[in-house]
């Protein structure tokens, strides 16, 4: 049935399926306006198909899809993996809505040295690895990255810093006083040494790290029977700190295998998939990802995952997986034509690779477990919330706003947002404000709002249901006539305003547009605990963008912004990551096991350092 036909009667499915071949192909689904809803491939189309349409196909997401279909296109393929291919291709081009999406299609971090330089820089990098030099990884997160980063640096002391400022120093950095570097840069080591300090790092990130204990164990035999004791004493550290590293890792091979490991858990609709990245025989950890429309088996869901995942990126020769996929060998000669070398995907069941597996399935597990933990409690203070003001149903989707300023210095407004998980974090937005008098934070508001709901309008960002204000009947007052201006009159708007003490519990929810009295949940209220979480988070996005900007105008470190971070504990910070793109770099719990600071001080400095995330 075509497309144009659907316009003008309605989707025949039995009659299109009892048409359809049992052979190997691409089936499209397609909604009244013409987009393209689901694809997917079948090794027999007239099965695959026909499954969707089955009285006793009960699940919701099939359902939803099935309700929507308004016509149906199929393509006939030689075999199942040309079927992946095409399907592979399809969904690069369209992304339709129903298939398995990634939440997060960021590039992956790699560490990269450079190739076009007689002292090569190791560095983390994101992006098309088309540049001159050698790439590494990729690393599951950028935690991992910089955690190995860190220790090549301790060790090998190789540059990180640009061409351009390695050109023009005229004496070593701060990089070099804390043994961070070995300042190739004003000739503190010869090109021959630098040379071999690369070649012991390319062979660690390799996985040989056994290698270059022995090689650096006889250099410093040597050295020590020439009574050369201070470099004898450099190369001991530098074999303690490569045996440390090797400890660090989760898993360790005598083989130099590269392999990723995918293992799934969970049900239908609610599917985690963890990614372990192993190089050079190493775990590097593990990644998760919750497919939004996997309504699937458990083995449908993670082949299309698998094969989804590497349109972001080349695969390894090897791919281990935890359950038997009927379409392991079609989809290790897809993976094998897209990326021009051979691929094997393999079910691990016995060995290493079986152990990988089953500790990334663990992973999957409690990454489940956790965020149904979160959900169920985000659900729960959204239906008292729906309570608490009367709504039939409770909101989807809000936004909260709030301003931050210093005496009317570097005014800037945030807009978070929260769903029925949480905080969506990626919607997080930022709004310098400008041209408004200092101290108007009403105007401040104004201007926010009017930026913000301009893009609604066109399209651009999802409305949210609810809106929610800080402040009273006069901050909800100066933001009803801006929104109704912009035909955003029907949109309920709740202020929210401290008590009489001004303490938690006794907050005050104003409505607008009514001429009630303002709510006063309580303290055990679960609605305000919500309307808590979403105040308490605009106020801290406001606030450590403000520091941002304020840092930014008078040069100030951002580090000097973090409360709590003395000068002494500033240096030691410094000093223990080789700067401040260290510390930009590291993780909350890379930042916890720094000198000075705690479990709550770390966090406060990530929250600072990554309002964002």
């Amino acid at each position: 049935m075509t497309r144009a036909a659907a316009k003008t009667r309605a989707f025949d499915a039995k009659e299109f399926v009892a048409s359809l071949p049992r052979l190997p192909g691409v089936y499209r689904m397609f909604g009244v306006d013409g987009t393209v809803l689901y694809v997917g491939k079948a090794k027999s189309l007239r099965d695959r198909v026909g499954s969707y349409f089955l009285p006793s196909n009960l699940l919701p997401k099939v359902q939803a899809l099935v309700a929507q279909i308004a016509s149906m296109e199929v393509t006939v393929t030689r075999s199942e993996t040309e079927a992946l291919l095409l399907e592979h291709n399809l969904i690069k081009a369209h992304r339709p809505r129903y298939n398995v999406l990634l939440r997060d299609d960021k590039s992956f971090p790699y560490l990269w040295l450079s190739g076009s330089h007689d002292f090569p820089r190791l560095t983390v990098y994101r992006g098309a690895r088309n540049l001159p030099g050698r790439f590494f990884g990729p690393y599951p997160n950028a935690g991992a990255v910089s955690e190995t980063l860190q220790y090549l640096q301790k060790v090998f002391r190789l540059r990180n810093c640009r061409d351009t400022y390695f050109a023009h120093r005229s004496r070593p950095c701060l990089q070099h006083q804390i043994g961070r570097c070995s300042a190739p840069c004003v000739g503190a080591i010869s090109a021959e040494e630098y040379a071999r300090d690369v070649e012991s790092a390319v062979q660690v990130l390799e996985g040989r790290n056994d290698e270059v204990q022995q090689r650096l164990a006889a250099a410093m035999e040597r050295a020590a029977e020439s009574l050369q004791f201070e470099i004898a004493a450099s190369l001991r550290d530098q074999i303690s700190a490569i045996k440390e590293l090797q400890s660090q890792q989760v898993v360790a091979a005598d083989d130099e295998r590269n392999a990723d490991v995918f293992a799934i858990a969970g049900d239908p609709g609610a599917y985690a998939v963890s990614v372990m990245p192993v190089r050079g025989g190493r775990s590097l950890g593990t990644t998760h990802y919750f497919p939004k429309a996997a309504f699937g088996d458990p083995e449908e869901a993670l082949s299309s995952f698998v094969m989804q995942y590497y349109a972001l990126q080349s695969p390894p020769p090897e791919l281990y997986v935890g359950i038997a996929l009927a379409d392991a060998t079609a989809i290790g000669e897809a993976l094998s034509a897209l990326s021009g070398h051979a691929v094997r995907l393999r079910h691990a069941q016995r060995g290493l690779a079986a152990r990988w597996v089953e500790l990334a399935r663990e992973n999957a597990r409690q990454a489940l477990r956790m965020r149904i933990a979160r959900r169920e409690g985000y659900e729960a203070m959204y239906v008292a919330l729906a309570k608490e003001i009367d709504w039939p149903q409770p909101p989807q989707r809000m936004e909260c706003f709030d301003i931050s300023h210093t005496q009317g210095e570097g005014t800037v407004a945030s807009c978070v947002v929260f769903g029925p998980e949480g905080p969506l974090k990626k919607e997080y937005r930022r709004f310098n404000i400008e041209g408004v008098a200092a101290g108007d934070d009403y105007g401040a508001l104004r201007q926010a709002l009017e930026r913000r709901y301009l893009r609604i309008r066109a399209g651009e960002v999802p409305r949210p249901d609810l809106l929610v204000i800080d402040g009273g009947p006069a901050q909800v007052a100066a933001v009803v006539g801006v929104l109704d201006a912009l035909g955003f009159d029907d949109l309920p708007i709740l202020g929210v305003s401290k008590g009489p003490d001004r303490k938690p519990g006794q907050e005050r929810l104003h409505l607008a547009r009514s001429s009630a009295p303002p709510l006063v949940p309580g303290p055990s209220s679960e609605g305000l605990k919500l309307i808590q979480r979403i105040r308490d988070e605009a106020h801290r996005f406001a606030i450590t963008g403000h520091r941002r900007k304020r840092a930014r105008r008078f040069n100030e470190s951002i580090l000097e912004t973090v409360p709590g971070l003395g000068p002494a504990k500033r240096r030691a910070l410094l000093q223990h990551f080789g700067g401040l793109q260290g510390v930009m770099r590291a993780a909350r719990v890379d930042l916890e096991r720094a000198p000075g600071i705690g479990p709550a001080l770390a966090q406060t400095l990530y929250d600072v350092l990554h309002p964002g995330e």
